[in-house]
């Protein structure tokens, strides 16, 4: 499947497209395929995050705000199910999907999907791809791929072998130093950010089973920063919406021995996107549900599954 890949992203003209809102390993991953199989532009529906921003920044690489025209082909980028690109799911043509996460039957029978859900980051199927077409990485490049891995890892807290691997041969290939990444992806966090991570922190609710602790919180924007600090306030396991209007958007985050003992929050939330009509997806230690309905009914099934499954820990 990757020689068919490699040989229609070399002939075609190309839109890259990733997930709302999105991160560095979303726009990585867009960036070396686009430098590597030219012509091709990068839309991020709905924008980049925080991080992503200040990466695009100071490599100067360029997005579109827009649809600028139509394309021979459509690659899709890090993104797990057709719904994450919001106004753009519905687009036409021929497509390409690359993605690490758990895989989904949603993309159609008619499209090239290449998913590999035991990858931590996009940037390492990326970087397999560059390697197998044996596409020169740049500095530029390879400092890209290295943000996807670096932040995707949670630097590198959740990393494996393979993609300590990947980031070390892309340091080598182009003389990077560790603080070369560092650099490209630290960024203060902003005051509506602190503020939401605080409001998140008085709006909490917890369940206590044995030893564990599920934690649940509503607000109005930076759910997956405010599951984080839940994370770091005491919780085990964390999910946080916000509700807009008639849709609501749900980050869950748990910590690192729960995914080792069989907890897949990918898997949870894509069980409650199937019961309820909505989307969900994503790893074991992160995942994310988006749809319509009610946020705080979404919680509440989310904490009760969570709660379902650490009951049947020993």
């Amino acid at each position: 499947m990757i020689d068919d890949i490699i040989s229609r992203l070399i002939s075609s003209d190309k839109l890259i497209l990733v997930h709302g809102n999105a991160d560095p390993d979303a726009l990585g991953s867009a960036y070396a395929l686009a430098m590597a199989f030219p012509p091709a532009v990068i839309l991020p529906v709905d924008g980049l995050d925080r991080t992503s921003k200040n990466v695009a920044g100071k490599l100067g690489i360029e997005t579109l705000s827009e649809l600028d025209r139509e394309h021979s082909l459509i690659v899709v980028v890090d993104t797990s199910s057709p719904e994450q690109l919001g106004s753009m799911s519905n687009i036409e043509g021929e497509m390409i999907v690359i993605d690490h996460h758990c895989p989904s039957d949603k993309w159609g029978e008619h499209r090239t999907y290449l998913c590999d859900d035991s990858k931590r980051s996009c940037a390492e199927i990326v970087l397999d791809i560059l390697e197998r077409a044996k596409c020169p990485i740049d500095r530029k490049m390879a400092l890209a791929l290295c943000a996807g891995i670096l932040t995707d890892t949670g630097h590198f807290r959740y990393a494996n072998v393979a993609s300590m691997r990947a980031f070390a041969h892309l340091m080598e290939v182009a003389g990077l130093g560790m603080e070369d990444v560092l650099t490209l992806t630290e960024s203060p966090t902003d005051i509506s950010e602190r503020v939401a991570q605080m409001k998140g922190g008085q709006r909490m609710r917890f369940e206590r089973v044995g030893e564990y602790i599920v934690a649940i919180s509503q607000g109005s924007s930076f759910e997956s920063s405010v599951c984080k600090s839940l994370l770091y306030l005491g919780a085990d396991i964390a999910f946080v919406a916000s509700q807009r209007n008639e849709e609501f958007r749900l980050s869950a985050r748990a910590k690192q021995d729960l995914v080792k003992k069989g907890l897949h929050l990918g898997q949870l939330l894509g069980d409650v996107g199937q019961e309820t009509d909505n989307d969900g997806g994503g790893h074991g230690g992160a995942a994310g549900l988006v749809g319509m309905g009610d946020a705080e009914a979404m919680l509440n099934i989310c904490m009760q599954k969570s709660m379902a499954f650490l009951r049947k820990l020993k």
